[in-house]
């Protein structure tokens, strides 16, 4: 008896594991998960339906207020209607040599359906992303048809465990410095100089083949020549 109560409690142990870690890695995501800062990316909002008996019928993303992007175009989606809200910026913008006054603050989609045991993923480019931060939060609101809304809004602190709801974050990484390129185009031009080089080698040892081959079928004419005049003189 002893025996069989260790046993189910072993099993709903070991049970309890494989549920939370589901849990813990059905939530909304941003795919892939790093961009470079100051510049534009396509980003997946990766959204897993974590009910058995509900489908998810909408999706709401908040853009960051402190980092303002005024480049937010979403990927048209068959069955699924996006809808765009813009905000007025305290300070205006400067891209391209034109001031912009308004930027993207919540993307939504709705009227599809992702059903139980799916994933969405909902493609969208960003930019121009910042340059002085190494990450950004979007706060993400999932709906489903049995109008139960899960926020994923919570922020993970650092050295703190993941929350039951994290919100959605995009990594920055420093972008390629422009040594780097200039190292890249140092080395291709050495490689093709070591190619003009040995392009003019190898033509070089061609003609000297040639050149020596022709002399010798010159004296080997030379000879028999030779060899005809004397024959004529006898």
């Amino acid at each position: 008896m002893k025996t069989s109560r260790v046993s189910f409690a072993a099993a709903l142990a070991a049970g309890s594991v494989l549920v939370l870690s589901g849990t813990a890695f059905a939530h909304v995501s941003v795919q892939p998960g790093d961009a470079a800062k100051g510049g534009y990316a396509t980003v997946n909002f990766k959204v897993p339906n974590e009910r058995d008996n509900a489908s998810t019928t909408q999706l709401e993303v908040n853009f960051p207020v402190d980092q303002p992007l005024t480049s937010v175009m979403p990927q048209d989606i068959p069955g699924w209607t996006v809808t765009i809200e813009k905000s007025k910026l305290d300070k205006p913008l400067t891209v391209h040599g034109k001031q912009v006054n308004e930027a993207v603050t919540k993307v939504t989609w709705s009227g599809g359906k992702i059903e139980p045991g799916k994933f969405q993923q909902f493609p969208v480019s960003v930019g121009k992303l910042p340059d002085n931060a190494d990450q950004m939060v979007f706060k993400a609101i999932q709906t489903y048809d049995n109008n139960e809304v899960v926020r994923w809004i919570e922020e993970t602190k650092a050295g703190a465990a993941e929350p039951q709801n994290p919100a959605p974050v995009l990594k920055l990484t420093a972008a390629k410095a422009a040594d780097d390129h200039h190292d890249d185009d140092k080395n291709a031009a050495a490689k093709d100089d070591k190619g003009h080089d040995e392009a003019a080698k190898s033509t070089s040892d061609t003609t000297a083949r040639a050149l020596g081959v022709a002399g010798i079928v010159i004296g080997l004419g030379g000879v028999a020549f030779g060899v005809a005049s004397r024959r004529r003189a006898s």
